[in-house]
């Protein structure tokens, strides 16, 4: 049976392009393309999608408003069509923490022409987001809730940091590779970690511009920094860094110190940033002494990468099928035999925390 689409965009040009792509899949329909949520919410009335296409800033009713009622009443894998525009990726923030599944980048210069460009990309996103366990994402965004801490004040705030600190490092890292369903699990793992955490890179995949408002979100409600990862960063305990959209994260190493490299580069497992990238440089650079974790997302990135961390001794984790959104990714690698542990999204920080405590770097609250 096909799955139903319903396109909501306020730009006829927009609902055209989308219609047309969506109208071409053999496995997929339109069943109606409008204008505004109230138009939306009177179709619905008769038929429910099974995706909804959602532009976020239209007339009458925003998309956020319309996004929360839907996954009130009854929820539904909802990807977004935004801008990327800085109103735009921070709108869309909002529309992540009311549980969407996936972002489709949508510029305001020559849309038509991008949108048909990246036909088969929306395709994959929308099958993608057919699939999704909607309980599982409001599980996330539940446990999410739960983890919530105050907003973080530092030094700052009073006095400007003092030059030439030393910057407290361990040789311990934890890798993690996600995409469908993954905004949500992230939210729900890095907000259960405390403070004093093992230093984290992280591949989810997310069109360019939105991945430094994603890493803001996180900074805002998890204990630990998170931020957009920039060329030559440091991974150190406390913090986490998100590979930037559009681009490839490499984990490196100079001494006892990991850095990243931030470089271009082409789509690998179709992806840029890809978790294969990712997870074959902590391979090289970590090996034994990392931790790899694999959670919910469509396809099969971080799959090959995840079996040559396992290769080089490195403790590697997937989540399971119950907890995921997508089961794609962990499927593929617990099929190539790169897995250790299968386990629940709810006991991942707990896995990272005893990978960290196990190797001696963190005693009495304290990193050695």
């Amino acid at each position: 049976m096909k799955k139903r689409v319903l396109i909501v965009d306020d730009s006829a040009v927009i609902r055209q392009v989308l219609s047309d792509i969506v109208s071409k899949d053999p496995g997929l329909e339109v069943m109606a393309a409008v204008a505004d949520p109230i138009f939306a919410m009177t179709r619905m009335e008769k038929d429910w999608p099974d995706v909804i296409l959602l532009d976020v800033e239209m007339p009458r009713m925003d998309g956020i408003t319309f996004l929360r009622k839907i996954m009130a009443e009854h929820p539904t894998p909802v990807v977004i069509c935004s801008t990327l525009t800085t109103k735009g990726a921070e709108t869309t923030m909002q529309a992540i923490s009311a549980g969407v599944v996936d972002i489709i980048e949508k510029p305001k210069i020559n849309p038509k022409e991008f949108l048909s460009d990246e036909a088969k990309l929306i395709i994959d996103v929308i099958k993608s987001a057919a699939q999704a366990k909607m309980k599982n994402v409001t599980l996330a965004l539940k446990s999410t809730e739960q983890n919530k801490v105050a907003p973080k004040l530092t030094a700052d705030a009073m006095i400007a940091p003092a030059s030439g600190a030393m910057t407290q490092t361990t040789e311990q890292i934890i890798a993690i590779g996600t995409s469908t369903g993954g905004v949500q699990a992230l939210e729900s793992v890095l907000s259960a970690l405390p403070r004093v955490s093992p230093g984290i890179v992280i591949v989810q995949h997310m069109p360019e511009k939105f991945t430094a408002s994603f890493a803001e979100r996180l900074n805002n409600m998890c204990e630990i920094d998170v931020k957009e990862a920039v060329n030559m960063d440091r991974v150190v305990p406390g913090r986490a860094l998100i590979a930037p959209g559009g681009k490839h994260m490499l984990l490196k190493r100079s001494g006892a110190q990991y850095h990243v490299e931030v470089v271009d580069g082409p789509l690998v497992s179709r992806h840029r940033p890809s978790v294969d990238v990712l997870f074959r440089s902590v391979a090289k650079f970590a090996g034994k002494n990392a931790l790899g974790v694999i959670m919910t997302g469509m396809g099969d990135d971080g799959a090959s990468g995840i079996t040559e961390m396992h290769h080089t001794g490195a403790l590697t984790i997937a989540q399971d099928e119950a907890s995921c959104v997508v089961y794609g990714m962990p499927n593929e690698a617990v099929k190539r035999g790169g897995i250790d542990k299968i386990i629940s999204l709810l006991d991942i920080p707990q896995a990272i925390m005893k990978f960290y405590e196990s190797e001696g770097i963190h005693r009495n609250g304290k990193c050695a």
